[in-house]
């Protein structure tokens, strides 16, 4: 049996891969621009879906509202029987489609858990991984720019989603099960600066800059739509601890990693 991994260059996709590997399992990696020995699989582009599927019987996905229906209907005739999609803790808010990235992510979903093929979706709340935006400024100045340090979150690890979704993926007692998924706890923008700061063992500075000066930086990367999303998100939680969810601990029997081993571990990014 093979499991197909989508999103080959994404941090939890090489997660969930080397575990998985690890574990013995068959890994097919896949993605948009592969490297190496994965395939190419675009959701945008219907031609790339056989090969990618060929043989498979298990896939982690990412969430992809776009051309899902039909990789759903290409999967379900290749004979894939569960998938576990990486959603996002937003899914599962009170009114997730009042903003996009709930939106976005609820689409994926719904596709996903009407489409007959088992399923188990994993959903987590913000990514350690974020906090690598700082790092070309941190490196070249020993600043990060913040127009919101008293935001909360409460950062997982991009190993523990894959821990989570390695489980789900190799016991079927997981399937139909939702999962959330956050660090061990809430902390503010300037608690996590100061983390990476002793991680790196210098000192890193908070550089306030206004919020149009902060919306204007998340929408070169991420567009208008997500950028506003996000700045809403960083206003409302302003000096507001995150709520913590314990899917880590429920999944795999222990704590999720805490964000000053993330950073430690990732300290080489930041010097």
């Amino acid at each position: 049996m093979t499991i197909l991994v989508t999103g080959a260059r994404g941090r939890v996709s090489a997660a969930v891969r080397s575990e998985l590997t690890e574990r013995g399992a068959a890994v097919r990696a896949a993605g948009r621009q592969p490297e190496g020995d994965a395939v190419r699989l675009d959701l945008a582009e219907p031609g790339t879906f056989k090969a990618a599927l060929d043989g498979v019987r298990k896939v982690f996905l990412y969430a992809e509202p776009s051309g899902i229906g039909a990789f759903l209907d290409a999967a379900r005739a290749a004979g894939v029987e569960h998938i576990v999609l990486l959603s996002s803790l937003s899914a599962g808010e009170k009114d997730p489609e009042s903003n996009v990235i709930g939106a976005f992510h609820v689409a994926a979903e719904r596709a996903l858990t009407a489409s007959g093929i088992d399923w188990t979706l994993v959903r987590p709340g913000s990514f350690a991984t974020n906090a690598l935006q700082w790092a070309p400024s941190i490196r070249a100045e020993g600043v990060v720019p913040s127009a919101f340090p008293g935001t909360h979150n409460a950062p997982v690890h991009e190993r523990d989603i894959a821990a989570v979704a390695v489980r789900a993926l190799l016991d079927d007692a997981h399937r139909g099960a939702t999962y959330h998924l956050t660090g061990p706890e809430s902390l503010s923008e300037e608690q996590m600066t100061g983390l990476v700061a002793r991680a790196i063992g210098k000192p890193v500075r908070i550089e306030p800059i206004s919020r149009e000066e902060e919306l204007a930086r998340l929408t070169r990367f991420a567009g208008p739509a997500i950028a506003e999303t996000l700045i809403a998100y960083r206003a409302e939680y302003d000096g507001v601890p995150a709520a913590v969810r314990d899917g880590v601990r429920e999944v795999t029997g222990r704590p999720a990693v805490p964000f000053a081993r993330w950073a430690q571990e990732h300290a080489a990014d930041f010097r």
